[in-house]
């Protein structure tokens, strides 16, 4: 429900984001004061909020100026603005002299299109305020809205697994993460700390860009030997697209396809070990070189329960003659909204998450030679939290673990992978 907000920030009349509220996620109910000195628009409020995927049903609007008449027609005028407001219905200004300070509560509408386009609210009844003296000006607006094509009410949250949704309308999400990674492969032991740093943009309501950069620190000891090192892994650049969309109140479907290509940009010089070349390869930040991703995903969310998942094909190309095996990847995700249980504004949410990952690795090259042993198939476990502290805010953690492991001899064996992050959405 950020989008919304960032979406009418975005209007000329708006105030700033955080002074635009939603009152009632279920209803779709949210409110703003507009700045004083600026006309405002039902029409743009409802083209911007097409624009990041919702339909405008319909606004209620708080007016104080001086009541008018126009030939047969009574107006509000407000300052600084200097705009006017047409009165319509039965309850507009029965009784009321022209020249008096009035405030109108009602419902609010554009009648035309550009030039000869005016503003029109219809009082309701009992709303309207007896006569007073008050600064002029528009004090209040209540919208209520639905969602069409933009990100659902309750937010997505997969950690590990691709998620089909877009975050942020023109906007996006910084995400870093911590990976705490152990392997091992007989006496040889291993500790990575992987800090990964996702920047994505969502320049459509269909499409989103991302860019990936991994930092690693890789930690080994065997018999005779202990040593590490840092260095810079494979950047990876994505976009993704947002193929199919249901939208319901309270709930939604959606599917996106991804690509990525994931580029030769990590720290290739492998460390001296009394281990096979394939084994020491291992210990890099790389996989290989320049490698293309194809991603499919598809999420459904209706209630507290939300269901996802992805399948991920890598095709690996050889750097400096290593490469591991081609990848198949295929993750579920499950999801439980666990607070709060009156859930009527944006924030404050827990989600319980269980992830699982399977992935078949093929055979590894190294020289251009197939490398016996290398091949892997495995399956994961990873529960997990995450807490959207605000809308702009999320807080996240989980642990995977190994559940099946049919390795090769040569290929390092994960033990255990700890993930902390968090999100930030502009």
């Amino acid at each position: 429900m950020y989008n919304i907000q960032k979406a009418v920030s975005r209007l000329d009349y708006a105030p700033k984001l955080k002074e635009i509220e939603l009152t009632d996620i279920k209803k779709g109910l949210g409110v703003f004061t507009p700045k004083p000195d600026k006309p405002v628009s039902f029409a743009a409020l409802k083209a911007t909020l097409k624009s990041a995927g919702y339909v405008l049903d319909a606004a209620e609007i708080t007016v104080a100026g001086t009541l008018e008449k126009e030939g047969d027609s009574w107006v509000i005028t407000v300052t600084p603005s200097g705009q006017k407001f047409l009165l319509e219905g039965p309850n507009a200004m029965a009784g009321t002299e022209a020249g008096s300070p009035i405030e109108i509560i009602g419902n609010w509408k554009t009648v035309g299109q550009g030039t000869s386009a005016r503003e029109v609210i219809v009082p309701a009844e009992k709303k309207q305020a007896s006569q007073r003296r008050i600064s002029d000006g528009v004090y209040f607006v209540s919208a209520r809205f639905a969602p069409s094509e933009a990100e659902t009410v309750k937010p997505l949250a997969p950690i590990r697994v691709t998620s089909p949704g877009l975050t942020v309308y023109k906007g996006g999400a910084i995400t870093p993460r911590l990976y705490l990674i152990r392997q091992h492969l007989g006496p040889l032991k291993v500790n990575r700390q992987v800090m990964d740093l996702s920047l994505s943009y969502t320049p459509s309501p269909r499409v989103q860009l991302e860019a990936e950069v991994p930092v690693s620190r890789t930690s080994f000891h065997d018999a005779s030997t202990s040593d590490s090192d840092v260095g810079l892994g494979n950047i990876t650049v994505w976009s993704k697209y947002r193929f199919f969309r249901k939208v319901k109140t309270y709930g939604d479907r959606q599917a996106a396809a991804r690509f990525g290509l994931e580029l030769p940009t990590g720290k290739k010089d492998a460390p001296t070990l009394n281990a096979p070349a394939f084994v020491r390869q291992q210990l890099t930040p790389i996989n290989g070189g320049l490698s293309p991703h194809f991603d499919l995903a598809f999420s459904q969310a209706g209630g507290r329960i939300i269901f996802g998942g992805n399948a991920e094909a890598i095709f690996r190309s050889e750097r400096d003659g290593f490469r591991m095996g081609h990848e198949q990847r295929l993750n579920t995700d499950f999801e439980y909204v666990l607070l709060p249980r009156e859930y009527t504004k944006p924030g404050g949410e827990l989600f319980l998450i269980l992830e699982t990952t399977f992935v078949h690795r093929g055979t590894g090259r190294l020289n251009s030679a197939p490398v016996p042993g290398s091949k892997a198939t495995e399956y994961y476990l990873a529960p997990g939290l995450q807490y959207a502290a605000r809308p702009q805010f999320v807080v996240e953690g989980s642990v995977q673990f190994p559940v099946v492991r049919n390795t090769g001899p040569l290929t390092l064996r994960t033990d255990v992978n700890v993930l902390l992050g968090v999100k930030y959405l502009f």
